[in-house]
């Protein structure tokens, strides 16, 4: 018999679900039964997820000035309301946890109306745009890389970023420096979607490399699926050894194994390198509507874990640059790499778990272990 349901809100991405399932796996562990309650997107993501059920609820982005698309939005938002109602009048679950991401909507605001605990976790430095049309409904907020003097502070409870089992057995494996003459692992990803611009400028930067450069390097690279072959074909012109896909399922084992990452600096991406320990050169991604990312590179690289360069400055040669000097000095990667392990936090999911029974069992955040005001 478990202790009860928690419901895990999250939006159908990567970001949103990766420390939803960070969570899933703490609270099934203390005893709890756990249900996912997300968008369609999220079905590729469904096989790794701890949950006992995933609901589907309808939902719908604010994000269109177009009057009949926000009209839209708002129906499709009202009947998520109401399934979501009928869902957590019917399972009764102990506490309703968001982690960002419209369809986090519906049932945060059914169950706050019904009188369910609520908390939202926000991965990131800037808080996301439903976690803050919930912010003041919920009983907690949890927080990756908030600042513990912001908005709704009396709230709030740092706990960093949840991350997977997965990264945390990855952070076991110590980095190891690739010596002159060795295999040189450079992971490159941009997010659970890819990202084009990396598609281009990687493989025009290691062109620009001498070859006694290129023989060494061994390149996992996420791709949209309407550029990976593109990215193949260049790699292979140029005699690389690459991976290259849309999606790896075991993405945290490549980032145990890399000398190198280069990145966009989503809150989950910015802490799973910490976590590892991993050296990187962070690329903000330019249109986030708040600029989170930004501000979560900055938080890393403030201690020496990473480099930030905004994509603007980063030409074909610059980011060769980047890689011969990294490729040549391992020392100052070892160092990059130990300061990015300084700043990790692998209790996050720990922490954020001990916020939920604080919250289920009706007691203020102040009695949940974790609690930092």
């Amino acid at each position: 018999m478990t202790k009860g349901i928690v419901f895990l809100a999250a939006g159908g991405t990567g970001g949103h679900l990766f420390p939803a399932e960070a969570l899933a796996h703490e609270l099934k562990a203390r005893g709890y039964g756990v249900h996912l309650v997300t968008d369609r997107r999220a079905e590729r993501y469904a096989g790794s997820f701890p949950a006992d059920e995933i609901h589907t609820v309808s939902s719908a982005t604010i994000g269109s000035k177009n009057p009949v698309a926000v009209v839209k939005a708002f129906l499709s938002l009202g009947r998520g309301y109401r399934e979501a109602r009928a869902l957590v009048s019917r399972l009764k679950p102990k506490a309703v946890i968001g982690f960002g991401g419209y369809p986090t909507v519906p049932p945060l605001f059914a169950a706050s109306g019904l009188g369910v605990p609520t908390a939202v976790h926000e991965q990131n430095a800037v808080m996301g745009r439903a976690n803050k049309l919930l912010a003041s409904r919920v009983r907690a907020i949890a927080g990756g890389f908030l600042s513990p003097d912001g908005e709704h502070k009396s709230k709030m409870v740092l706990t960093g970023n949840p991350v997977r089992p997965a990264v945390i057995a990855a952070a076991a494996q110590p980095y190891v420096a690739s010596a002159t003459g060795e295999a040189f692992n450079l992971v490159v990803f941009g997010g659970s979607q890819g990202a084009q611009f990396f598609s281009d400028a990687i493989p025009g930067a290691i062109r620009l490399l001498p070859d006694a450069l290129r023989q060494r390097l061994v390149v996992t690279q996420q791709a949209r699926p309407e550029d990976r072959q593109k990215v193949i074909d260049s790699y292979s012109t140029l005699g690389i050894r690459a991976e290259v896909a849309p999606f790896f399922t075991d993405m945290a084992e490549r980032l145990a194994t890399a000398h190198l990452v280069i990145c966009r600096s989503g809150a989950s991406t910015v802490s799973e390198l910490a976590v590892i320990g991993r050296p990187s050169v962070l690329v903000p991604y330019p249109h986030a509507l708040d600029h989170d990312q930004a501000a979560n590179a900055a938080a890393l690289a403030a201690q020496g874990g990473a480099q930030v360069i905004a994509q603007s400055a980063l030409s074909a040669e610059r980011i060769a640059d980047l890689l011969t000097t990294a490729m040549e000095g391992p020392e100052r990667l070892a160092t990059m790499a130990a300061a990015a392990k300084s700043t990790g936090k692998p209790d996050a999911a720990g922490l954020l778990a001990d916020l939920v029974e604080a919250i289920a069992a009706g007691k203020g955040i102040a009695q949940s272990k974790g609690a930092t005001q």
